[in-house]
Order: structure tokens, then C-alpha cells, then sequence
């Protein structure tokens, strides 16, 4: 643990000063105080990048810890006084389930929050400064999704900030026959009454024999979608907790969204890359547990390969889930199942 808590700190500190360097310039445009920066950003940027380094951190510990007591020959003299590979192993094991729960209540609970606080910094005085360059804007246009089983909707244009659109519609089919249709001029988020008001609507009930049409200036509409529904930046799926993240996977399954992919996987991450820290575990103890020629250094670049392998595989997964057909459970978990058959191999083959 002593290990474990030192290279969190060290490398969160390379981390940290490498950031500024880069980011130097974007803080002086700001403006902003050395707390401001620390308090507004730097106090999400840390737990986000301890979270998604946190395996990396307690294999390299492991690995940096037994190897040492390899180098020693105290794991000889342990094995060699009859205390089985198995029982040795406990502690390690228990240390990583302990960590391993340690960071999936970060997961659930702190991480978001910390996501939270750096994408609004980030969104408020870095994207902005990149904007220009990138050719980004607030203004979606061609919106289609669907507001339930039946009922399809779609705006022309609409902006994120203003949280208004032009030319929207709303169609309900009822078996594969078109019943109920409206069409807007506007539409803007009323933000004292937390409703839709539309503007110049035309709403036509399609009966049996004949229709109904109704025109009106202003209509105010509850429907079940958001703006935060329409935003669809890059930075939402991370600042939601875990059951905010279900009910709105739950929202987007309805209305057939397109990022969906992106929200299964950010979910089943939240589970998988805690267990991997105990996979991580276990590799590193069987590795390291050899006394090799090399020592301590010998083990280390073996670790580093390994970790780099593991995370190029989850890279993989996850860009072949959001961008493809990959399934978005098998992207989170295919690297645990293969570095986890990786475990057993070398805890069979460790010395006993």
C-alpha cells in the first residue's frame, strides 16, 4: 500500500506539471488566480486522471514491491518453509480487492462530480480558445429522435446555449399509420415554467375519415426530453453518475440514439476497470514472485509491455464498439477475459 500511495503521488505530480506546461496559455488568457485554476479545474482534473491511470499505478507497485522481495530471496525462503504460492498470494489479492472497490465507489460516486468540475472549465476557457481553429459552434442541425415507441421528432436547427430551434416536428404513428402531426416555427426551453413553448404551431389529428387541424401562436409542451438531451457533447456521459448514466442509456435506447454505443461502453467500463485492477494484481504477484536476472528492472519492463498491451486492447475495443457493430459489453470486458486467462497462466506456471 505504501508502494501503491507513492507512485499515486509521483506520478500524479509528473502528470499535473506536464498538464500546465501545456496549458500555460490557455490559464494566462483566462485570467484567472493560481486558486481558481487549482480549485476549478485542478480539483477534477486529478481524481479523472488518478481513476484512469489507477491499474497502471497498483501494477507497477506490485511488480516494483515483490520483485524487491525476490531480489532478497525472502519468496525462496517463504515457499521453502512450506507456506504454499496460494496462501502467499492472499494479501496481494486482498490489498487489490480493497483497491479495486476503492475505485469503483469513484466510479459511481466522486469521479463524475470531478468530471463535472474540469469539462465545465475545460468547455468555459480551453475549448474556446480552440473553437476558432476547429470550427466548432453551439448550432445542431438535422436533430431526429424519438420521444417514445410511437412518436418520432426532429428539429431543423438548434442551439446549445440559446437552448432554442427553428422548424421542429413531432409525428405519432399508430400501426404504421400516421395519426397525430405538429409542426413549430420555434421552439425554445422556458426556464420558469421547465416546458417546451412553441411557436406558430400547426397540429393535425389524422382521424379515420377526415382531420382536424388546429393552428396556434404559442403552445407550452411537457415532453420527456431535456436540453441537456439535445446537448450530446462529448463531456456528458462522464459527469453523470452511475444512475443518472442507467436512466439516461435508458432514454437514448427509446429514442434510438446514435451515441448509444458511447454510453454502454462509458457504463460497463465503470464495472470492468475495477476488476481489472485485480487481474492486474494477480499478474503482477505471479510475475514478479521469480527471481530473474535483471532483478527489479527486468520485471518492470515486463510489466510496462503488459500494461501497454492492456491498454491498446481496451483502446481497440472501445473505437471498434462506438465506431462499429462491436458489442459495447464485450469492448469493456474482452480485455479483462484475456488478460484474465493471462493471470491464471502465470499463476500456474509461478514457483510454488
Amino acid at each position: 500500500m505504501t508502494t501503491f500511495f507513492f507512485c499515486l503521488l509521483l506520478f500524479t505530480a509528473i502528470v499535473v506539471v506536464v498538464d500546465i506546461s501545456e496549458k500555460t496559455d490557455d490559464f494566462v488568457k483566462a485570467d484567472l488566480t493560481a486558486w481558481q485554476i487549482t480549485r476549478d479545474y485542478y480539483f477534477g482534473f486529478i481524481p479523472r486522471i488518478v481513476a484512469m491511470l489507477f491499474p497502471l499505478f497498483v501494477f507497477i507497485s506490485v511488480i516494483f514491491f515483490t520483485s524487491k522481495m525476490a531480489g532478497r530471496s525472502e519468496i525462496i525462503a517463504i515457499l521453502s518453509s512450506g507456506v504454499s504460492f496460494r496462501r502467499f498470494s492472499v494479501p496481494f489479492v486482498s490489498g487489490g480487492i480493497f483497491l479495486a472497490l476503492l475505485l469503483w465507489l469513484g466510479y459511481q460516486f466522486l469521479v463524475p462530480k470531478a468530471n463535472r468540475k474540469w469539462a465545465d472549465f475545460e468547455k468555459t476557457y480551453i475549448d474556446v480558445n480552440k473553437g476558432a481553429k476547429m470550427g466548432d459552434n453551439t448550432r445542431k442541425t438535422d436533430v431526429y429522435f424519438r420521444i417514445d415507441a410511437n412518436t418520432y421528432a426532429g428539429i431543423d436547427v438548434y442551439d446549445t446555449v440559446r437552448k432554442e430551434g427553428t422548424r421542429f416536428f413531432v409525428q405519432r404513428f399508430e400501426n404504421n399509420q400516421l395519426k397525430y402531426n405538429l409542426r413549430a416555427a420555434t421552439l425554445r426551453w422556458d426556464t420558469t415554467r421547465n416546458k417546451w413553448q412553441l411557436g406558430n404551431v400547426q397540429e393535425r389529428n389524422l382521424l379515420a375519415q377526415n382531420e382536424t387541424v388546429k393552428r396556434t401562436d404559442t403552445l407550452l409542451m411537457n415532453y420527456n426530453f431535456k436540453p441537456i438531451d439535445l446537448r450530446k457533447d462529448d463531456y456528458l456521459k462522464d459527469q453523470m453518475t452511475t444512475s443518472e448514466l442507467n436512466n439516461f442509456i435508458k432514454m437514448e435506447k427509446m429514442r434510438g440514439s446514435e451515441s448509444l454505443s458511447s454510453l454502454l461502453v462509458e457504463r460497463y467500463n465503470r464495472d470492468a476497470i475495477p476488476v481489472s485492477v485485480v487481474i492486474m494484481t494477480i499478474i503482477g504477484t505471479a510475475l514478479a514472485s521469480r527471481k530473474v536476472r535483471g532483478g527489479s528492472g527486468a520485471h518492470l519492463a515486463i510489466g510496462v509491455l503488459i500494461s501497454v498491451s492492456y491498454i491498446l486492447f481496451s483502446r481497440f475495443s472501445v473505437v471498434f464498439s462506438t465506431k462499429g457493430t462491436f458489442s459495447p459489453w464485450l469492448a469493456a470486458w474482452l480485455p479483462n477475459m484475456i488478460f484474465g486467462l493471462l493471470a491464471l497462466y502465470l499463476y500456474k506456471k509461478a514457483p510454488k
